[in-house]
């Protein structure tokens, strides 16, 4: 359903689109019109490195952009007609997405896209609609108290959440017990939720998020609402790839953008996606500009850093965290709320033997 894109295959597509046009009667494509359709090809295939293969989606989109060639009395389809007819093609599909942006706006559903919160944090999650998909953001909460070391996660309590989604919040958990944890007891009660949803939750391209809206909520650091995050993540911190990151960037900078862009603005996703960009000409202008911004981070300490603006050093040899860093503050609150638990057992244990003693007598 793909191929390898290469300047050899870019003139193989390029024939192709040739033949498609001479076998439907077609007024001919120039150059720059060749190009797009192959630019929407790679953005098709989710990939910048590939090229879609599927036939029947290439022709609708010639096909399209030779009528509004027509339409405005053109012999040539140029660039302009393509992207007409791209952007018609979303526009019979994009209801749903209007509706859930004019939302966010509107401030029935709370998306803060700046200032700072502790325990909050933005991800992204995206909607499929047959052919059709595009993101909004998602607004994460994390609590955190003392308690035995459960992670509640809401979303799975109140069977809201997939198992994948499931799986990624327990290797976040695992995550956080291994690094800050491994010689004492976790003296943490947590809980992870997906505020204003209401259907199901599915994925792990949240754990990132998730994470550090947790730690920002242990150490507490306020995190930067201007970012977004995406990304799943592994029990040693290494963030990974996830899909439909294109939709993703697009879906918060459109949120930002009618907002007003700041220069602050931005999505955070795995390095490894970097080799599956390909966004719309207005978000790839807005980087340029320095109006918008995407960053590749490849552990969840980058993005830390990123959100939080305090750095995030990991822990000596000895396993004590370098002093002014975020996992400083981690490892002191869950040291506290450890010396909580063994303080508040030792005073149960007090009092059971007491309540025993007057039973003796």
């Amino acid at each position: 359903d793909d191929v390898a894109r290469s300047a050899d295959n870019d003139l193989l597509y390029a024939r192709l689109i040739g033949t498609l046009v001479r076998r439907e009667k077609l007024q001919p494509f120039d150059r720059d019109a060749v190009a797009r359709v192959i630019e929407h090809s790679a953005r098709r295939a989710e990939d910048a490195e590939k090229l879609s293969t599927h036939m029947q989606s290439l022709a609708d989109l010639v096909r399209e952009a030779d009528y509004w060639a027509a339409q405005d009395k053109r012999e040539v389809v140029t660039r302009a007609d393509v992207e007409r007819a791209i952007e018609a093609q979303i526009k019979r599909s994009d209801r749903l997405r209007e509706r859930s942006h004019e939302a966010i706006l509107r401030g029935i559903l709370h998306i803060d896209t700046d200032g700072e919160r502790v325990g909050q944090v933005n991800g992204l999650s995206v909607f499929q609609l047959g052919d059709f998909s595009f993101a909004q953001p998602s607004r994460i909460t994390a609590n955190t108290r003392l308690g035995d070391g459960e992670l509640l996660d809401i979303q799975r309590e109140v069977k809201l959440g997939g198992s994948i989604h499931s799986k990624g919040v327990l290797i976040l958990a695992s995550f956080l017990a291994s690094r800050y944890a491994a010689e004492q007891p976790l003296s943490l009660g947590a809980s992870l939720v997906f505020e204003q949803t209401y259907g199901q939750v599915e994925g792990d391209s949240a754990s990132v998020a998730e994470l550090c809206a947790l730690l920002s909520s242990l150490a507490n650091a306020p995190i930067r609402q201007s970012l977004a995050v995406t990304g799943s993540v592994d029990q040693f911190g290494r963030v990974q790839a996830i899909g439909a990151v294109n939709e993703k960037i697009e879906g918060y900078f459109d949120i930002c953008n009618q907002r007003g862009l700041s220069g602050r603005q931005g999505v955070l996703i795995p390095a490894s996606n970097v080799a599956h960009l390909m966004l719309r000409r207005d978000v790839v202008e807005a980087a340029a500009a320095g109006r918008f911004h995407i960053y590749a981070v490849e552990t969840v300490d980058d993005a830390l850093q990123l959100l939080t603006g305090i750095p995030v050093v990991t822990p000596d040899v000895d396993g004590t965290p370098p002093g002014g860093s975020l996992d400083q503050r981690v490892a002191q609150r869950l040291k506290h709320l450890a010396e909580l638990r063994r303080k508040y057992a030792k005073k149960a244990e007090f009092a059971s033997g007491g309540r025993h003693e007057h039973d003796d007598e």
